[in-house]
């Protein structure tokens, strides 16, 4: 039975919007307020965060505060680096998708010599970099730094000197260079791109399942497919945005939220059915935010059913 360790990293500075650094608590309340005992069960670590920084005045417009979000994933990557060594299986709840370069980073780390496969469940593809991001926020970006393909074909802004040299030092946290190979990821609930993420998913031949897809072949299809897509794979990441769900079915309580995803149930069975390949090393949650929830916490509530089904799941590998 695998030991489960929580990461709790509450960091949001990678998010347009503020109060997904809030969503961790906001899970903890939802797992209150139904009397679970689920983070009592388990062994926790808290990630030092770096919020203060959206204070700060000075700020690059094509990739913001990405000194205090590199920091982050260098805290977050040895978090799970540190965990994985020591045979425990990370469960991760972060604030913002920034955050999942630091813990892609702390699963090479930990398995240098091995090939990582990544599970991308969103609604979004977030293989934007600063010279191809139309926002910023770094967010739309921890897959480009994973693969560390800056997508220069397709560039709309001329980054600086300063910015340029820390999105190289993104690109080789805990080990240098690629983590990912770009065939290594496959996607679940991608809806809405911009142009120059549609190019790199094409380039590369990145699998994406539409949540169409899946309801017409079925989850267990479709989860068998990516796994075979991942079968030269040693071990897989599975991470999670909150707003792959639908937002006028579940809530509006994500950053980003995109109509016409999945259902929780949905959720469930596709991440229970890549857990059972006994791949899966990494869980990660991302982008509750309880302060846009107009449904009281509602998108924490159906995050933490999420949390707690696919926990019995990973218990069982």
């Amino acid at each position: 039975m695998k030991e489960i360790k929580i990461i709790k990293n509450r960091s949001d500075i990678g998010a347009g919007t503020r109060g997904s650094d809030m969503g961790i608590d906001a899970i903890e309340i939802a797992a209150i307020n139904q009397k679970s005992n689920y983070f009592d069960s388990y062994e926790y670590e808290d990630v030092i965060t770096e919020n203060e920084s959206i204070y700060n005045k000075v700020n690059n417009s094509f990739a913001k505060r990405i000194d205090s979000v590199l920091t982050q994933c260098k805290r977050l990557s040895n978090h799970v680096k540190v965990n994985l060594q020591e045979g425990k299986f990370p469960i991760v709840l972060s604030g913002d998708h920034s955050s999942a370069l630091g813990t892609i980073s702390g699963v090479k780390a930990a398995y240098p010599t091995k090939r990582v496969g990544v599970v991308w469940i969103d609604a979004h593809g977030d293989l934007h970099s600063p010279y191809t991001s139309p926002s910023g926020n770094i967010h739309g970006m921890p897959l480009a730094a994973a693969i560390a393909d800056d997508n220069l074909e397709s560039q709309v802004n001329q980054v600086d000197r300063i910015t340029s040299d820390l999105w190289d030092r993104m690109k080789n946290v805990a080990t240098l260079g690629q983590k990912v190979l770009p065939e290594d990821v496959v996607f679940f609930g991608v809806r809405d791109t911009e142009e120059p993420e549609d190019k790199q998913m094409e380039k590369y031949g990145m699998k994406n399942y539409r949540v169409d897809e899946v309801r017409y072949r079925g989850v267990e299809v479709c989860v068998n497919e990516a796994l075979e897509k991942l079968s030269d794979c040693d071990v897989i990441y599975i991470s999670f945005d909150v707003d792959s769900m639908d937002c006028d079915m579940i809530s509006y309580g994500t950053g980003t939220p995109v109509p016409k995803g999945f259902d929780q149930y949905e959720i469930i069975n596709i991440i229970k059915g890549l857990v059972a390949s006994k791949k899966v090393v990494c869980l990660e949650f991302v982008e509750v935010n309880p302060l846009l929830d107009f449904r009281g916490n509602k998108m924490a509530e159906t995050a933490f059913e999420v949390l707690e089904k696919v926990t019995e799941k990973i218990k069982m590998i």
